[in-house]
């Protein structure tokens, strides 16, 4: 076969450092969730969407077939923390925490996700960033220690 055909969907989310509300802005909060949906789009993948709150995001992406999932989010990581100390030299402290979550989502559950991932500012006047992380691992059997999940 001379081309290559894949369709991987993933929900991938982190935080800002030590869970800093460096997104606390809602205008550069959806500057840096425009930012990094282009970015999806720039490494070759496709955005479906990208939301969060002040402090972590989610991207609902198609993976790249020529990208590993680590170099993806190094590099989102990488050009959104330059971009937004640019953009805004009040952030100038601005940092990503160092790890991830990445968890695949089925084709027959994108709409699903994609709804969860639009409704995060509701859903977390009720859930903290590191419960709903917490739930996520426990939900897709990921094990975790708690102690070393923090940054």
């Amino acid at each position: 076969m001379p081309t290559s055909y894949v369709q991987v969907w993933l929900h991938i989310v982190f935080s800002t450092k030590h869970r800093n509300g460096y997104l606390s802005d809602p205008a550069i909060r959806k500057e840096m969730h425009r930012f990094l949906g282009g970015m999806v789009r720039h490494l070759g993948a496709t955005p479906r969407i990208v939301n969060g709150v002040e402090d972590h995001v989610h991207i609902l992406c198609g993976m790249s077939k020529t990208m590993t999932l680590a170099a993806f989010v190094k590099e989102m990581k990488r050009t959104s923390s330059i971009w937004v100390k640019d953009r805004f030299p009040s952030l100038a402290d601005f940092s990503w925490q160092q790890g991830y979550g990445a968890f695949s989502v089925s084709r027959s559950a994108v709409e699903r996700v994609h709804r969860y991932i639009a409704d995060q500012e509701r859903h977390h006047r009720h859930q903290g960033f590191q419960d709903e992380f917490i739930q996520f691992l426990k939900k897709h059997e990921i094990r975790h220690k708690e102690a070393s999940l923090w940054d």
